[in-house]
């Protein structure tokens, strides 16, 4: 019996711990989760810059002769003589060939002869006229009918002679364009035809390509974004392939005031002087822009614009509440950004732009 009875001792010495423990966790109450205190953003703020920088741009551009045509003639006719050849360089007014035409010959011949004959008719018609008014002078010597008659057959004769030397004169200007001359001082660039072809009219055979290579047309595609940074005082610089290392200089000449729709730019101009002929026209060059906005705009740090599905936008702070401003970037020039869209110089934006700074939420200056 008494060892039975310690044997239940041990038992419940084992178990003492054990029930006290429950019962002390039991008894714990449990701890309600305290609400924690909304920590209050403080960021630091800048005021925009309005600022007019210059800027360069690089863009391709083209190289194109001053003036370029290709000579038609006029009138059909077989090709008699070329005086000049591809790469030839000629002054204006040059003769460069000579076209025949028989049947034109014949008609200027034929038009001289009728003009020769009125031109009689005339001077015959205007000396009956003067002598019967001169006689008519004296009382009752010509009749006055007799003159009148005089005075209509001088003014038809007149007309009539008048009219035929206009034809002449046609005719003569059809002989002057048998005769092929350069337009304006340049280099023949193609020479498309040989003696004894027949050109004009129906067969519309070029002659001649000639290009004026004294000075030069710089082309280049100014973007959308950057047309009103381009004024008459803009200045480049250009580099071309066959030249390497050298760089050229001109300044703006004239740009297109309207838009291309297609590539939604602004063509401008540049005059280049070639009158060494460094330069022969059609190079693409790499063209440097030093560029200026017509009017000041708004310019803040990269870091305070930030992008997000919704848009670009920079964060102002009004009273200290948050309020997205959307925007368009322009121009980045290091680490400052031209940015457009409802902001004035006096507005306190957050200087480091952050996602996370909603719409109406209330922030700390520091």
């Amino acid at each position: 019996m008494k060892q039975i009875i310690n044997k239940q001792y041990t038992k419940l010495s084992y178990l003492l711990p054990i029930l006290l423990l429950i019962a002390a966790c039991g008894g714990e109450k449990p701890k309600t989760d305290q609400p924690k205190p909304k920590k209050t953003v403080s960021v630091e703020v800048i005021n925009p810059v309005l600022d007019q920088p210059e800027y360069s741009l690089e863009l391709p551009g083209e190289l194109k002769a001053f003036e370029e045509v290709v000579l038609y003639p006029k009138v059909k006719g077989f090709v008699k003589s070329i005086m000049v050849d591809r790469g030839n360089k000629v002054s204006k007014g040059q003769l460069l060939a000579i076209l025949e035409a028989p049947e034109i010959t014949q008609q200027y011949l034929a038009a001289k002869s009728d003009e020769n004959k009125f031109y009689e008719d005339y001077l015959y018609s205007r000396q009956s006229y003067d002598r019967l008014k001169k006689a008519s002078a004296k009382s009752g010597a010509v009749a006055e009918i007799e003159l009148d008659r005089a005075r209509s057959k001088f003014r038809s004769d007149s007309a009539a002679y008048a009219s035929v030397k206009a034809k002449t004169g046609v005719s003569a200007q059809l002989q002057q364009y048998l005769r092929i001359t350069a337009p304006f001082d340049g280099v023949i660039t193609d020479k498309k035809v040989s003696v004894g072809a027949l050109v004009g009219e129906g067969s519309q055979t070029a002659l001649f390509s000639i290009a004026q290579t004294k000075n030069l047309r710089l082309t280049v595609a100014i973007p959308e974004k950057h047309g009103h940074s381009i004024g008459k005082e803009t200045k480049v610089s250009f580099t071309v392939a066959n030249h390497p290392g050298k760089v050229f200089q001109s300044k703006l000449s004239r740009k297109s005031g309207v838009l291309d729709q297609q590539s939604r730019s602004i063509t401008a101009e540049f005059d280049v002087n070639n009158s060494s002929g460094e330069l022969g026209g059609g190079e693409y060059a790499q063209v440097k822009l030093n560029m200026r906005r017509s009017a000041p705009t708004i310019w803040l740090p990269v870091s305070s614009i930030a992008t997000a599905q919704s848009g670009t936008f920079v964060i102002k702070v009004v009273n200290n509440v948050v309020s997205r401003i959307p925007v368009s970037v322009g121009i980045r020039k290091g680490e400052v950004q031209e940015v457009f869209g409802e902001l004035e110089p006096e507005d306190q934006i957050v200087k480091i732009a952050s996602e996370e700074l909603t719409e109406g939420s209330t922030i700390v200056i520091k």
